[in-house]
């Protein structure tokens, strides 16, 4: 089992996606998206300035190439809809092939970026187990601190800490999306 854990620079509910009941990171981090697995866990931290707490923290329980995340019926919520406004606007099922079998972008909070870069982590993972708090996340525990990264990320096979995230997170009462995004238009909600 590997953990990763890395900054969520700009909490905007878009990447990750809380919402909808399933917890989707389809856009940046490609080398996370790249090489988890089924069974990895991923923490989000908030930047240091607003002292690295828990923005969210998933179980990947699935893995989708983006033409199949795309089709699924499942995820259809999940595509963006910047005319709907509320968390319709930060929809991350944005990529799919045209008629002529190319990427195509849908419109969404993420269209400026670099296809490239998003299409380069290969996958989108998906996470039913899952606990998202936005802004008003809990610290991590003292014995997490070490999840901590400045840039990047940080990924942890078979590392020490593992079962003590595994434990922390098993124990946690409450799951899903429990508090909204800091950064953006769906922050005042």
């Amino acid at each position: 089992m590997t953990l990763y854990s890395y900054i969520v620079a700009y909490d905007h509910g878009f990447a990750p996606n809380p919402f909808h009941g399933v917890c989707t990171v389809a856009c940046c981090k490609p080398a996370i998206r790249r090489t988890a697995k089924v069974g990895d866990y991923i923490v989000g931290l908030s930047r240091k300035h607003l002292g690295n707490r828990v923005v969210f923290a998933m179980r990947v329980d699935e893995i989708l190439e983006f033409e199949d995340y795309w089709l699924d019926e499942r995820f259809r919520a999940k595509r963006p809809d910047r005319s709907a406004g509320g968390i319709a606007v930060v929809g991350d099922n944005i990529y799919h092939r045209n008629e002529s079998g190319e990427w195509q972008q849908e419109r969404s909070r993420h269209t400026s970026r670099d296809i490239a870069h998003d299409l380069g982590g290969q996958y989108v993972l998906i996470g039913h187990d899952f606990i998202y708090w936005g802004g008003d996340g809990p610290p991590l525990p003292a014995n997490l601190t070490g999840l901590i990264v400045r840039r990047n990320h940080k990924s942890r096979a078979n590392d020490r800490l593992n079962p003590d995230f595994v434990e922390w997170f098993n124990n946690l009462e409450e799951r899903g999306l429990i508090g909204w995004p800091t950064d953006g238009p769906l922050a005042s909600n």
